[in-house]
């Protein structure tokens, strides 16, 4: 009888498996990699906003930065509306 119930659950067990390194894995790291690049940018970077602007950073705070998205236009944004460094 404990035979047929771990035969049971080891489908079960495996897609568990198979879904943490295929989805959740891949996602932390993703998650870790823009933590990291929004704990290194500095005033003067230029940035891709989550909105699609690009922009460059003039302030730098804890949790809202400084981009400048045209001549003398300057918006205060959350940090995570900051998708990537651009190049």
């Amino acid at each position: 009888m404990e035979q047929s119930m771990l035969a049971q659950f080891a489908p079960l067990v495996l897609i568990m498996v198979v879904f943490y390194f295929l989805i959740m894995r891949p996602q932390q790291k993703k998650f870790k990699a823009h933590q990291q690049m929004l704990s290194e940018l500095k005033a003067g970077d230029k940035v891709v906003l989550a909105a699609g602007f690009k922009g460059r950073i003039t302030k730098v705070g804890e949790q809202f930065y400084g981009v400048e998205i045209g001549r003398g236009v300057e918006v205060e944004v959350d940090r995570n509306a900051i998708a990537s460094k651009a190049e």
